[in-house]
């Protein structure tokens, strides 16, 4: 019996016509393109409209790519040698302009015929006041071509290697055409329901892949690029969501079945607070997941300083509270120190075994700790990755809290699961990294989410101001005014080195400006850079913790793990270099006391729109969910903190920073089914179910083992 014969799109790219072995070889390396199939899902980025023609008049320094219709009067040779160029100038009905030529001048001049009339397409450059179009595409006007029907043509990503085997653009665009003359719309068989399809009002699967190659029509290609979004992102959240629900079937937890002493005591006697109403939330929302018999796998979101790490303890009472022992683990020892000594004395006098683990903990200090904790001596464990190391044996670990988790890579995180069994311990992962509502619904579709989202009553919002070379002195003056009322301050620089590229004030010239201008011994200053050593580093961050510096110079190091209410002045230096999920974070380190805390941002004068944009997201709130939405924005998800290592982000269509209706729409729908027929058994899915199993890669995301 012979084998099935492979789908056309399964055919090797070597085998199209015009590709060949050589141009297979450079869209293999270049563009990870093999097949057929990879071809045809290998879109455009952008399309020059040549649907319709501009006026000369109409063209200002702000226009992008213009069609023009026009006479082309005059074409001389300016200038000599490097100099040289071949300048024209074409005039229609509404005035003229200049077309420049700096390369292959003979031939150009050669073809071109001045007095007749030219179909003129390129991009507009704005120069001494004027505009004009450098190597434009030229084509003379037929009859034929005044009758043809305009076109978008599409722009593929392309490098210098595949432009120069002829696989820029307008090659792409020649293979693709190509390939499509082989296919038809049985090749690209529906894959979604009809009722989405019907509901959503989309082109088919086949008219959704040709319009956004050759789409004859804005209409045509917005329809196109709607349809291949939305399937983008709804086949991503429908394997999300039956990863989900896969791991709520089949990952057994302990259930946590009791409210007991701890928590009750602490809850009466030892909280330093009253507990926010968002706080109270997600506690409800942790209790319910811990009793349930179900591992627990959930992400905590809150702003800085808004008291997720009251909820991680409270959350350990209730392991310790089913005879179980918990963990905390911090990327960085100083966040550690800090958790360790914190939670020691909030709950001092409760009989509770609170032990630190970092890599300088040695010898026969953690040889004792080490046993202790192994045989069950120790309750709740808090550290830094060597947390996850080895010889680290719990005795029925029931509860292990990440904090500040995008910091932890996959394998690192993933360890903390295997600390006990047979069941894995309930894990809890904790950010103050707020991150945008798409990025949460894609990155950690497969998680609970819990967000605390309110401060705690009292405290005051951070002042934030912006601020240039200019105000340098009063700068100064008032961190002075500050220092004379007993308060500390942060200044806080990019780099550690001069750079030759970058012309920013670096740490050590920064080091000295202040020296000069707060001299001993009447003011004291630490400095905290990434290469200083651990010990070097401790000591500095513990004289400004202990108020023996009034000021801290730093790198970001100081970003996240320095808890210092007494400090009420943050100066960032070179403002324009950070990112918005940077700067807030790093606005963090002030407001931690019942005073008022002040931000200001250094600048130069010299700022790129988007830096602009970033200091007046600054300015205007401190709300850092509304910050992560500009910082999505704004750079893109790829650039956000910790999504780099997901492999879910590498979207061929979808942009994150854009479609967020499109993402919600899909979302929905996908839950709807899944509560509807999980198994996607039914016949109105088997369309669904196809395409799932044969067409969808396995998605990399890095929450499941959060």
């Amino acid at each position: 019996m012979s084998s099935k014969p492979p789908h056309i799109l399964e055919s090797s790219i070597e085998y199209l016509k015009g590709v060949g072995p050589v141009k297979a070889d450079m869209l293999k390396k270049e563009m990870a393109i093999f097949t057929f199939r990879d071809l045809v899902m290998s879109f455009p980025f952008r399309y020059v409209d040549k649907t319709k023609f501009h006026k000369i008049r109409e063209i200002t320094p702000e226009s992008d790519t213009v069609q023009l219709r026009g006479v082309l009067r005059r074409l001389e040779v300016l200038g000599e040698g490097r100099k040289k160029r071949l300048v024209g100038r074409l005039r229609d009905d509404s005035g003229a302009m200049e077309l420049v030529w700096f390369r292959g001048i003979t031939w150009v001049e050669r073809d071109l015929q001045v007095g007749s009339e030219y179909i003129v397409f390129g991009r507009v450059n704005a120069f001494n006041k004027s505009v004009n179009i450098a190597h434009p595409e030229m084509e003379l006007v037929t009859a034929e071509n005044t009758q043809k029907a305009s076109t978008f043509a599409p722009v593929y990503p392309s490098t210098e290697k595949l432009n120069s085997k002829g696989l820029d653009a307008k090659g792409r665009q020649r293979i693709i055409k190509t390939l499509f003359e082989k296919l038809s719309a049985q090749d690209f068989p529906e894959n979604l329901p009809e009722y989405i399809v019907k509901k959503l009002r989309f082109p088919s699967h086949y008219e959704a892949i040709r319009g956004i190659h050759f789409p004859t029509s804005q209409e045509e290609l917005d329809a196109a690029r709607k349809r291949l979004k939305f399937e983008e992102l709804f086949f991503l959240q429908i394997r999300l969501l039956q990863i989900k629900g896969h791991r709520k079937d089949a990952v057994k937890g302990y259930p946590f079945s009791k409210i007991g002493d701890y928590f009750h005591t602490f809850f009466n006697t030892k909280l330093p607070f009253e507990l926010t109403g968002a706080q109270k939330r997600v506690l409800r929302e942790i209790r319910k997941d811990l009793g349930s018999g179900v591992q627990m796998n959930r992400l905590l979101q809150g702003d800085v300083g808004s008291g997720k790490t009251m909820v991680g303890l409270m959350c350990m009472l209730m392991a310790l509270d089913n005879g179980f022992q918990a963990c905390m683990m911090a990327p960085t020892a100083i966040l550690a120190q800090q958790h360790y000594i914190s939670i020691q004395e909030y709950v001092k006098g409760l009989e509770i075994s609170v032990a630190f683990l970092a890599g300088s903990v040695k010898g026969k200090k953690r040889k004792f700790l080490l046993e202790e904790l192994a045989a069950g001596n120790i309750d709740i464990l808090i550290g830094t990755h060597a947390l996850i190391e080895d010889p680290v044996v719990f005795k029925n670990l029931g509860l292990a809290i990440t904090d500040e988790q995008h910091r932890f890579g996959v394998k690192q995180r993933s360890k903390l699961w295997k600390k006990n069994s047979p069941f894995p311990p309930h894990v809890l992962v904790m950010t103050a990294t707020p991150i945008p509502r798409t990025l949460a619904m894609t990155l950690y579709g497969d998680l609970d989410v819990s967000v605390i989202d309110e401060l705690p009553p009292g405290r005051k919002q951070v002042t934030t101001v912006h601020k240039n070379e200019n105000h340098r002195i009063q700068v100064f003056g008032f961190i002075k005014n500050e220092i004379a009322k007993g308060r500390q301050a942060y200044i806080v620089y990019p780099l550690i080195e001069e750079s030759a590229t970058l012309d920013l004030k670096n740490l050590e010239e920064g080091y000295e400006a202040v020296s000069r201008e707060f001299p001993m011994p009447e003011y004291n200053i630490s400095i905290v850079h990434g290469r200083m050593k651990a010990a070097d580093k401790d000591y500095e961050m513990q004289r400004f913790v202990k108020g023996e510096t009034q000021i801290m110079v730093a790198t970001t190091v100081i970003e996240v793990g320095v808890n210092v209410p007494n400090a009420s002045v943050m100066v960032i230096e070179n403002t324009e270099r950070f990112g918005l999920s940077q700067l807030h974070q790093l606005r963090g380190r002030v407001g931690r006391g019942a005073e008022q805390s002040f931000c200001i941002l250094m600048s130069s004068f010299k700022l790129s729109k988007e830096g602009r944009e970033r200091i007046n997201t600054m300015v205007r709130t401190n709300n850092g969910f509304e910050i992560s939405e500009a910082d999505l924005r704004l750079r893109g998800p790829g650039a956000m903190e910790g999504t780099q290592q997901s492999g879910i982000l590498n979207f061929r269509i979808a942009d994150l920073a854009k479609d967020n209706k499109i993402l919600e729409v899909a979302r929905e729908i996908a839950i709807r089914i899944l509560e509807d027929d999980p198994n996607l058994e039914k016949v109105h899915h088997a369309t669904l179910k196809y395409y799932l199993d044969n067409h969808t890669k396995k998605i990399k995301g890095w929450s499941r083992i959060s």
